[in-house]
């Protein structure tokens, strides 16, 4: 009887699991599809470069990117990319192997910066700078020899905060890490499909897909890094402060130039009264009607790309 019972407790576990994993699932392409549509990401005839770095975040970029293809009106086409940096015991047969267990054009770029950085930053030193630049070169390099339209990196709105927080904090500037950008060079155009996605999604995706996840003997051996001391703040305001992450990304898409201190964005040095009341006067610190985030971000149409808009 007992067996009988524990048998059914089982089911029924593993019956909740599987919604719960589907719900996951369906939000991810849901925020992804959004995303993509509210700034124009993705066109007809694209071929999207998606960067793959072996870790949990790029790993699922190219996961929901592909179950949206096979779903979307649109014709676009992706190739993964990934770069060798040839760190130390880097197992150079994972992705490879992956990518063609998936059948998705791929290619791996052998380019050996791992000891570029090693010799030029000292001991100790921050590696992230140097690194990012020597990469960023190397793929928009690739980019344009794969005649890619788009450039596809897995940074999720958590990155999207700490990047904002980190300027505030240590460059003394408002400045984010946009969805849509022009690249240095500016021959290429930068798209982060992941912007609205929560890196806890990613992060439980990736152990339900049990993507095999390559660690980062660069960046990602670097605990003191300014970035990680962000994210963990992040984390603990979350946990302590439930929503308050979503609001403040929200806040990213509703800015009042006329209520901060930049004289470029608004015309300070010219204000004059008008004599009629006006919704952008001095309310700084009134209280308003916030918009939510999950009522927001619910109403996808998902113009172009065929995702499902109504429930998880």
């Amino acid at each position: 009887m007992n067996t009988v019972l524990d048998d059914t407790i089982r089911a029924e576990a593993l019956a909740k699991q599987q919604r719960e994993d589907h719900k996951l699932e369906k939000r991810l392409c849901r925020l992804v599809g959004k995303a993509i549509v509210d700034y124009n990401m993705i066109e007809e005839g694209d071929r999207v470069m998606v960067c793959m770095s072996g870790g949990k975040d790029s790993y699922t970029l190219l996961d929901i990117l592909l179950k949206l293809q096979s779903r979307a009106p649109i014709k676009f086409t992706l190739v993964a990319v990934n770069l060798d940096q040839k760190q130390p015991g880097f197992p150079a047969d994972v992705l490879p192997a992956y990518l063609e267990s998936l059948g998705v054009e791929y290619h791996i770029e052998n380019q050996d910066t791992y000891s570029i950085v090693k010799d030029k930053i000292p001991e100790g030193k921050t590696m992230c700078s140097l690194c990012s630049r020597l990469r960023r070169g190397i793929l928009y390099r690739v980019a344009e020899e794969l005649k890619c339209t788009k450039i596809a990196l897995g940074h999720h709105r958590d990155d999207i905060l700490q990047t904002l927080l980190l300027n505030m904090f240590f460059g003394s500037r408002l400045k984010g890490m946009p969805a849509k950008l022009m690249s240095d060079n500016g021959k290429n155009i930068i798209i982060r499909p992941m912007a609205y996605v929560a890196e806890s999604d990613t992060a439980r995706w990736s152990e339900i897909q049990q993507f095999p996840i390559i660690p980062c003997t660069l960046c990602g051996s670097q605990e003191n890094l300014q970035r990680v001391q962000v994210g963990k703040m992040l984390k603990d305001w979350e946990t302590r402060f439930p929503g308050r992450i979503e609001n403040m990304f929200t806040a990213l898409q509703n800015v009042v130039p006329s209520h901060l201190m930049d004289n470029t964005l608004y015309p300070f040095t010219t204000l004059q009264t008008t004599g009629e009341a006006s919704e952008d006067g001095d309310k700084a610190f009134d209280a308003e009607p916030m918009p939510s985030p999950s009522t927001k971000w619910s109403s996808l149409t998902g113009i172009g790309l065929g995702v499902e808009s109504q429930g998880e």
